[in-house]
């Protein structure tokens, strides 16, 4: 009531200088000699707003002026002029002298939603680390405050829905931007947790069910380097998990060949017997065997294999050979080439 009867008294006082001819056409002559002397050189450099035109409201009607800027939409304009109260310290004299205001309560909302409001805009603007911050501000005004946990369970809906566009906008950053792009390698261990896993079917909030997020985490995986898919992938394995087994076992084998680290390759080769009785592995284990010299188990594990397309091609390019190594090189070479380097944004 005090927010809608300060608005009132606002557009009261508007209608009676626009309403009014003589009134006007003076409102009108005061603004337009303070409009020329914005556009000069401001008398305070350190204030360059001492110059721009304004208008006096009683800080009584402050709570209706903010109220009729939210209604226009101007939200970056209301969380400016009620930056005091988003950053009241309720420790400090001036602090308890706000909350003592009775229209608070009232500034808190108008305030809170403007955030929301200023975050979903820039949401659709694909900004999404700024509408995390306009979130953000507003979700912690109102636990700060203690106000309105209908508006604030919103507010943190719309944050867990925007996790998965914040997580590429930062992970998508140049490997220079250390900081922010592990933040955003943090911000997916927080759903994959949410989730039980990256085939897990707990709920993040996100709004993505299981085929949608695992089509995200292979978007994503462009962006990674293979050092990062190896941290997030092996932890996943650990579940455990089939699929973050699988891709471990990519990353492993992407970063023991590029970087010449044996111990890698042997690793996935483990992480590989786990897969075994889910799927057909073995033609995987054939690649890892031959990457390590170990020829005579890599012929084995061809041998077991039931991939009839990659087998027909191993075998086209042995022929003229005792043993199928020849072929599997190749196949090795090209896979690599293919199928697993193009995922690792450092390879």
């Amino acid at each position: 009531e005090l927010a809608i009867d300060a608005r009132r008294q606002l557009i009261d006082k508007a209608y009676d200088v626009l309403g009014n001819s003589a009134r006007r056409a003076e409102y009108d002559q005061e603004f337009l000699a303070k409009s020329k002397s914005a556009g000069e050189a401001p008398t305070n450099p350190s204030d360059p707003d001492a110059s721009v035109p304004t208008i006096e409201i009683d800080n009584s009607l402050l709570v209706g002026a903010l109220l009729i800027l939210l209604e226009l939409g101007e939200y970056e304009l209301v969380l400016r002029l009620g930056r005091h109260y988003i950053k009241r310290d309720p420790s400090t004299p001036e602090g308890q002298q706000l909350k003592l205001q009775p229209a608070l309560p009232d500034i808190i909302l108008t305030l809170a939603v403007a955030c929301l409001e200023l975050g979903r805009e820039e949401w659709q603007q694909n900004h999404y680390e700024h509408a995390a911050e306009s979130l953000e501000t507003g979700r912690e005004l109102l636990l700060k405050e203690e106000l309105f946990p209908v508006l604030r369970a919103e507010i943190q809906s719309d944050l867990y829905k925007l996790r998965p566009y914040r997580c590429l906008e930062l992970i998508a950053r140049p490997l220079e931007q250390t900081q922010a792009r592990q933040e955003g390698v943090n911000l997916l261990r927080g759903m994959l947790q949410d989730r039980g896993g990256i085939d897990g079917a707990d709920d993040d909030l996100s709004g993505l069910g299981v085929d949608d997020f695992l089509r995200f985490v292979q978007q994503l995986r462009g962006y990674l380097t293979a050092a990062e898919q190896q941290d997030v992938f092996e932890a996943e394995a650990q579940r455990p998990s089939a699929v973050g087994t699988y891709l471990a076992v990519y990353a492993l084998l992407a970063r023991g060949f590029a970087q010449h680290q044996p111990a890698l390759l042997r690793s996935a080769k483990q992480l590989l017997l786990r897969l075994r009785g889910r799927q057909d592995v073995h033609l995987e284990q054939a690649v890892c065997a031959v990457l390590l010299g170990q020829t005579e188990e890599a012929s084995r594990a061809l041998e077991l294999s039931q991939e009839h397309e990659p087998l027909a091609f191993i075998r086209e390019h042995s022929k003229g050979s005792p043993d199928l190594l020849p072929g599997l090189c190749l196949y090795a070479e090209n896979w690599l080439q293919q199928e697993v380097f193009p995922f690792f944004r450092d390879l």
